[in-house]
């Protein structure tokens, strides 16, 4: 697949990105080269590889026990706050 300059366009316009009319060309060779690459590795057989979780063989992440605590820490948390009213946080208005 060849990336052109009407195709960096459209995805700069897509990911609501301002690409710089200089820039276009050298963003279209990159993306044409990071195209090409994923191309090569579609090449590769990776018939009977079984899916990995992680890079080091055996590696398994340690687990925690799933434990129920009290609840209810609200007047904890507000304690934080510097305005609470109600049991909620107050905050400042943003829209008006």
């Amino acid at each position: 697949m060849s990336v052109d300059k009407s195709t960096v366009m459209r995805i700069s316009q897509l990911a609501r990105i301002e690409v710089a009319e200089g820039d276009q060309d050298k963003l279209a060779d990159e993306l044409d080269n990071i195209l090409t690459w994923v191309e090569q590795l579609n090449e590769v057989d990776t018939e009977g590889v079984a899916p990995m979780s992680s890079g080091l063989p055996g590696a398994v992440l340690p687990q925690r026990e799933d434990l129920v605590s009290a609840g209810n820490r609200q007047p904890d948390i507000l304690r934080n706050a510097p305005d609470s009213r109600s049991g909620f946080f107050v905050v400042p208005k943003v829209i008006e």
